[in-house]
């Protein structure tokens, strides 16, 4: 009988894709959910633009990447150790996901009131947080930051990410709701306060949703069991703050060093971008739970993630390099003369980043999340200096050249790292025993 080429191809196809089940349906669920986040965030940007002042959405988005960075430091790697440790401690999930919630939001609040204090004491009235009600609700949103991560992370960690999807779905759309009725109140309160009330309104919804799946990831706190990784803990929280915390604060930094106004141009394009990049992220990400059930295919799961994450990632660059000024002109026609052509590199750091997010998941697969930590760090401190110096030297289009140059520089370094690793791994050693990341 004569072979059908096509009928052989999608029977390994299928095959192919049966072995990676669980990365294809968890990956798919977070790509559905950050897809859908990303359009209704632009939407959401878009309308803010037109209803708020520049000066408006300058503060508050400098506010809500300080919401971001605190929620990171308040998750203290906590979520990202429920991810590997979940499948490692069954019966004692719930215990040890309700006892990371308490510590993560307690530590969130405490260092959200810092925050708000020191604001006040610095800046008074002329600053982001211009009233009691300002910090109040930017105290709420710091512990709800932390409680989504910690809640999302379980779900993944279960392999359950339509859990994470739904949640996604529920802020961005709600969010925007509360957007379009705060249309008249030009205030820095309004906004915040449409952010903050759609994270609550996610969490209850996601639960109802679910049938009650948020409330059963939690249960008694396990704080010994937790008490008992805390070395893990440390780990992931010195890599997470090491990877992201940079490009979590960059809002800000474009309000302290340049201005509001500049911040509020700014913003559109590193918003495409950031939500650009949670897809790359998510599917690093889910690598994690993943590979730790299923070690023996890895490194047919890290070649798929990182190849769809490069090829999206360069269509976005492309993108952004070509039409940055029309995309400024959608939100506000007075952005593209903030803004100039300063932002159209903007999208080749995507490249760079996918590749960190790829060499992070290495490190904690092979648990030497502190070793990598280090060199992390001292990117980080490398996107710092080049985005203060760019700043200082070049205004807007150098803080953007120098950020995009520090994150191509660390690209490279996290390729040649994966490149070592994989080939490693093809000569029979296993993934988690490849080199220190860098």
């Amino acid at each position: 009988m004569p072979v059908d080429p096509a009928g052989t191809a999608i029977i390994r196809l299928r095959r192919e894709l049966r072995k990676s089940a669980a990365f294809v349906m968890n990956s798919g669920a977070l790509a559905i959910g950050t897809t859908a986040t990303a359009g209704l965030g632009f939407v959401y940007w878009w309308l803010a633009a037109r209803l708020f002042p520049p000066e408006v959405i300058g503060n508050v988005s400098a506010l809500l990447s300080v919401m971001a960075l605190i929620g990171l430091l308040g998750d203290a790697g906590l979520g990202t150790l429920l991810m590997g440790e979940i499948v490692r401690h069954p019966g004692k999930e719930r215990g040890l996901v309700a006892a990371a919630a308490c510590v993560g939001v307690a530590l969130a609040v405490g260092l959200a009131l810092l925050f708000v204090f020191g604001e006040a004491y610095l800046n008074s009235p002329t600053g982001p947080i211009d009233g009691l009600f300002v910090g109040v609700t930017f105290v709420l949103g710091c512990g709800l930051t932390v409680l989504g991560i910690v809640a999302d992370t379980a779900f993944m960690g279960n392999l359950r990410s339509t859990g994470k999807m739904i949640r996604q779905v529920l802020f961005s759309t709600f969010k925007l709701m509360l957007l379009a009725a705060a249309a008249g109140y030009a205030s820095n309160a309004a906004l915040l306060l449409t952010w903050v009330a759609g994270l609550l309104a996610a969490c209850i919804g996601v639960d109802l949703l679910t049938r009650g799946g948020a409330r059963r990831l939690f249960g008694t706190p396990d704080f010994q069991l937790l008490h008992a990784l805390r070395r893990k803990v440390f780990d992931h929280y010195a890599l997470d703050v090491a990877l992201q915390a940079p490009g979590t604060i960059m809002p800000y930094l474009v309000l302290v060093l340049l201005s509001p106004t500049t911040n509020a141009a700014f913003m559109p394009l590193w918003m495409l971008v950031s939500l650009a990049s949670l897809i790359p992220a998510a599917m690093a990400t889910i690598l994690f739970p993943v590979v730790r059930t299923s070690p023996k295919q890895s490194r047919r799961d890290i070649l798929m993630s990182l190849t769809a994450s490069l090829l999206f990632s360069l269509v976005c660059a492309v993108f952004v390099f070509t039409y940055s000024q029309e995309i400024l002109a959608v939100f506000n026609p007075a952005y593209p003369e903030i803004a100039g052509s300063s932002l159209r590199f903007l999208g080749f750091s995507l490249l760079g980043s996918t590749l960190k997010f790829h060499a992070c998941t290495l490190a904690r697969l092979g648990d030497r999340m502190r070793k990598a930590s280090r060199w992390f760090a001292l990117g980080g401190l490398l996107e710092l200096c080049l985005v203060i110096a760019g700043a200082k030297l070049g205004g807007l289009q150098g803080l953007v050249l120098g950020w995009t140059l520090a994150v191509s520089i660390e690209g490279v370094c996290a390729a040649l790292t994966l490149a070592f690793a994989m080939n490693l791994n093809s000569a029979g050693g296993p993934v988690h025993e490849g080199p220190p990341v860098a």
